[in-house]
């Protein structure tokens, strides 16, 4: 069935480049992503039982976009998959193929505009909404929203949206219970912008209804508001989000991130210091004060080897115990298209953390340092590669908010190609 879609797809491209295209834009572009990953303590450490993981894993996508006066469409189809997960001649495939995203825009007014489909949301820093263009199959949410813009540098987008489960035509007639997924039942959204020379505000509010297992539902609100000041040469930015509302547990979620950092230019490279503090529950909590970073891209914050908020939960007695993260973040020219990058984490826990072994002795606050270098080199326009390695000092503080007996030292290496031609454009 996966086959015949995709074949179906890549008809109706080849039709529509070969109608008349002076009505509107077409674009047709395309992408090959491979990425080969050493695992050795990824995302939680590695026990002396543990044997390094290495595979490779691909993202092909098809980018068809196509404007015409006030419409505005696009489809990104895309196959991410493990390089060997198939045979050589096949006839099931369990890979991922699936629509990354489809839209229509309309153009209401000059300022104006609706878009409904499948999209990426995508807003400030990604902190809280983000398309997580690092994991190959990438964040898209099913909505809708209007975005109005000036010329005075403000911006509103207003969203929403309601998910069910699949069920073909004509079989769902009653109820619209939501389970089975990691997902939001409905969201609605607000979010504002307002741009000057030398600074950047946006504030956020975000309402998600989760669906509990007796068919009521659970309401969580995220309050945020995030700033960018230029001083001189220097950049000055913060953020702070509050939670409320409930979880699926019928608790009470009373939780909240602050975050600050100075980027500094130096004659060498500019050097970025900074805190993040999200706060956490301890195994005793009977309330939920762990600030949940939803549908960011978090892969860019709190260390490249996704030890927290990534797919991953780091915690005790089903709790998440939050975390302080100071770090140093810096990039290096190296030449014409190349750089290094390197972050310093230092890690810490901002509640009580138990031994395993006795649940009223606490454990240290410090949960270890990890250092992340990145060598990227734009080799052409349409060729990019990166390598990556990053290393964890990890704390027995940290094995046990894991539930592992690990090792101090964790390590991940990776290296990734990206192609990512302009197939064709009127």
């Amino acid at each position: 069935m996966k086959h015949c879609y995709s074949h179906k797809l890549m008809l109706a491209a080849g039709l529509l480049l070969s109608a008349q295209t002076a009505f509107g834009q077409f674009v047709l572009s395309a992408e090959v992503r491979p990425r080969a990953e050493l695992r050795n303590g990824f995302r939680t450490v590695r026990t002396p039982d543990d044997n390094p993981a290495f595979f490779i894993e691909q993202r092909s996508r098809l980018n068809i976009g196509y404007g015409r006066e006030k419409l505005q469409l696009r489809l990104s189809v895309q196959d991410v998959r493990i390089w060997g997960s198939t045979s050589q001649v096949y006839k099931t495939d369990p890979n991922l193929f699936n629509v990354f995203e489809a839209y229509g825009e309309y153009q209401m007014t000059n300022r104006l505009a609706l878009r409904v489909g499948r999209q990426a949301l995508d807003y400030d820093n990604a902190r809280f909404l983000g398309a997580l263009d690092w994991a190959q199959q990438g964040r898209s949410h099913d909505a809708i929203k209007f975005m109005y813009a000036d010329s005075a540098g403000f911006a509103a987008h207003v969203g929403a949206g309601f998910n069910q489960s699949f069920s073909p035509e004509p079989t769902k007639l009653f109820d619209t219970y939501y389970g089975g997924l990691d997902n939001y039942k409905a969201m609605q959204y607000l979010w504002l912008h307002q741009e000057w020379a030398t600074t950047k505000v946006s504030g956020l509010f975000f309402n998600d209804q989760r669906q509990r297992a007796d068919s009521s539902a659970s309401y969580r609100q995220t309050y945020g508001l995030t700033g960018e000041q230029k001083v001189w040469a220097a950049t000055v930015a913060g953020e702070f989000y509050y939670q409320s509302g409930s979880d699926a547990a019928r608790r009470a979620v009373k939780a909240y991130l602050a975050a600050v950092s100075l980027t500094v230019p130096t004659r060498l490279t500019p050097l970025t210091l900074g805190a993040d503090y999200l706060s956490g529950s301890d195994a005793k909590d009977t309330r939920n004060r762990a600030f949940a970073p939803l549908y960011g891209t978090n892969h860019a914050f709190y260390g490249l080897m996704d030890y927290f908020y990534v797919g991953n939960n780091h915690g005790q007695n089903g709790r998440t115990a939050g975390l302080v993260d100071v770090y140093l973040k810096t990039s290096f020219t190296l030449g014409p298209g190349s750089s290094l990058l390197a972050h310093l984490h230092h890690f810490k826990s901002p509640v009580a953390v138990y031994s395993p072994s006795d649940s009223n002795e606490k454990l240290t606050s410090r949960l270890g340092e990890e250092l992340d270098l990145v060598f990227n080199a734009n080799v052409s326009p349409e060729f990019n590669l990166k390598v990556g390695y990053s290393h964890l000092l990890a704390t027995p503080t940290l094995a046990a908010l894991k539930s592992r007996d690990g090792q101090m030292n964790n390590q991940w290496g990776w290296v990734m190609l990206t192609f990512k031609p302009v197939l064709f454009k009127n």
